[in-house]
């Protein structure tokens, strides 16, 4: 690290009493040897080789993010994203599909020739105020924001900004519409108005809290408890093949309840119509692909078209698996396990979309809080 010392008569025991200044030998950042004095006691010139050495180690990490800023800092917005895009290989083809969409249609065009160098707060809330007057929907909005968060935050973990471009920023405010929920005596109806294998995929999302996807991928083989589904997969829209579930990586899984009457459903099933590899679904044509996304649409334009059945008014196919969740709250299971099951990537949107059915309310919690402080 260096030395201290002194030149003078006295020998190094009687250097902490002479008057004489201490001195300080060692190598700068150009290997360069270097001597410093002046410094009155032994501790300050201690203070001082540490602080050399402090200069010293920092300087790569310094000089790094020197050459971070000079590579990254001038270059166009739309070229850092290119490359931040292929890095994010953990994308479902779907959602590189809707993550181009929001590029191409709304970001991009705003900042993609941009330097990277100029972000700061203001310009990521301009980018706000740009969708709010072309009136994008507030869905859109949430979206679009989202991704371009998730690049300037990459960038800012890189060094490029001194201070994080989104402090401060208000980001759009997302809320979605109410679910339409079937009643019981609805759901009994919807469920059995059309063919068997809507049946089943009806059973699923009411009764397991599936998406229309992971229900068209149910396998016997999946029912690992009597009470107990294990969803690993799904069919993807947009390959129509089995792919990994949405917010989980490959392999990952989600354990759902599984209601008597859902798995008496699908043995029924599996018994009347057999299995190709434990898949119960299977596509029309050919036993050996999945089962379709196309199929559950028609079938449900087909029931709604029909209008021999109490439908409520604005619900679509999801309102199946809002019921679960309806089912599920009003019943008073804590909404961090409906979260999970469900496949939520944040109870946050469990709690947007699902809050207006839990049980409790402000006055039913003054009430029981009141009872808790009696006496």
């Amino acid at each position: 690290m260096g030395t201290f010392f002194k030149e003078c008569e006295h020998p190094k025991s009687k250097w902490s009493r002479c008057s004489h200044f201490y001195k300080i030998r060692y190598r700068n950042s150009t290997g360069k040897q270097t001597v410093e004095s002046g410094f009155s006691t032994q501790d300050k010139a201690i203070s001082r080789l540490m602080e050399v050495y402090a200069q010293r180690k920092e300087a790569p990490r310094s000089q790094g993010k020197a050459e971070r800023i000079q590579k990254y800092g001038s270059m166009r917005f739309e070229e850092y994203t290119a490359e931040w895009k292929a890095g994010q290989r953990d994308l479902a083809p779907s959602s590189v599909r809707h993550l181009d969409s929001l590029l191409e249609n709304h970001i991009l065009p705003a900042l993609g020739s941009r330097r990277m160098i100029s972000f700061d707060h203001k310009v990521v809330d301009g980018f706000i105020r740009i969708m709010e007057r072309s009136a994008t929907g507030l869905a859109t909005q949430s979206n679009a924001y989202d991704k371009l968060k998730a690049i300037l935050l990459d960038a800012y973990r890189l060094g490029i900004f001194e201070e994080n471009p989104l402090e401060g920023v208000k980001p759009p405010q997302y809320n979605p519409k109410r679910a339409v929920i079937p009643s019981v005596a609805q759901l009994r109806e919807i469920r059995t108005a059309d063919s068997d294998s809507f049946l089943l995929i009806a059973d699923l999302m009411s009764g397991c809290g599936m998406r229309n996807g992971e229900a068209a991928a149910v396998n016997i083989n999946n029912i690992v408890a009597d009470d107990v589904y294990r969803i690993t997969e799904q069919v993807n829209q947009t390959t129509r093949q089995y792919g990994r579930l949405k917010h989980r990586k490959v392999g990952e899984y989600r354990d759902v309840p599984l209601p008597a009457r859902i798995k008496e459903t699908i043995e029924w099933y599996a018994d009347r119509y057999g299995t190709v590899d434990g898949y119960l679904l299977k596509h029309p044509a050919d036993p050996g692909r999945a089962f379709p996304y196309y199929c559950l649409d028609n079938q449900w334009r087909r029931i709604k078209r029909a209008g021999e059945v109490d439908i409520p008014e604005g619900m679509v196919i999801y309102g199946l698996r809002h019921f679960f969740a309806s089912n599920c709250l009003s019943n008073r299971i804590p909404i961090t396990d409906v979260a999970e099951w469900m496949g939520h990537n944040s109870i946050d949107v469990t709690f947007k979309i699902y809050r207006h059915l839990m049980p409790g309310s402000i006055g039913k919690a003054a009430k029981l809080l009141d009872t808790g402080l009696a006496g």
